[in-house]
């Protein structure tokens, strides 16, 4: 018999990773999420972390976010990283802290972030795949090895298929909303 529960575990974790993807992607609006992972070399190359690791980050409005490193010596660190990055970023000081300016997304860049997206979902829909194959697998190996019957094999087929569109239709859900998210101005 095929665990279900585990099935549905795996499948969600697929889901996660593909939601974390998505967050990633600009949407004309600020959010801590573009940022977060970035990693920062800092304290004299002794280190790489995450700028969440090395600060609190909090939306300023709809296209500024403001970044407060906890350790203010890791400040040019993140600054100059920042700057460095492929999202256009307006990078300035102001005290401690970092603010950080979106530019505003053109039709064309809307138009590759939304190309993006499907290939992350593609990514998810490719994994839920995968797991669905190595389940449809083990049924027919239970079957083989006269574990389970006919029937039972193909009602636990029909389940794992039946689990599977559940969670592919969620990913589409995903894409739907992000693909808004992006295309509204």
């Amino acid at each position: 018999m095929i665990n279900t529960q585990e099935f549905k575990q795996t499948l969600e974790q697929s889901i996660q990773k593909t939601r974390e993807n998505l967050s990633t992607i600009r949407t004309g609006r600020a959010s801590a999420a573009l940022v977060e992972n970035i990693m920062v070399t800092t304290y004299g190359g002794g280190a790489t972390l995450k700028i969440i690791e090395l600060s609190t980050i909090t939306s300023n409005g709809p296209v500024e976010l403001l970044i407060a490193p906890f350790d203010p010596s890791t400040l040019p660190d993140i600054e100059k990283k920042l700057r460095e990055s492929s999202m256009g970023f307006a990078v300035g000081i102001s005290g401690n802290q970092i603010r950080l300016k979106l530019p505003p997304l053109t039709e064309e860049q809307r138009q590759k972030y939304a190309k993006l997206v499907s290939g992350f979902v593609e990514e998810g829909r490719e994994n839920i795949r995968k797991h669905r194959d190595e389940m449809r697998k083990e049924i027919k190996l239970a079957l083989s090895t006269k574990e389970i019957t006919e029937d039972q094999k193909y009602r636990q087929e029909q389940e794992v298929d039946k689990i599977s569109k559940e969670y592919t239709d969620e990913l589409e859900e995903l894409k739907k909303r992000k693909e808004e998210e992006i295309m509204k101005i």
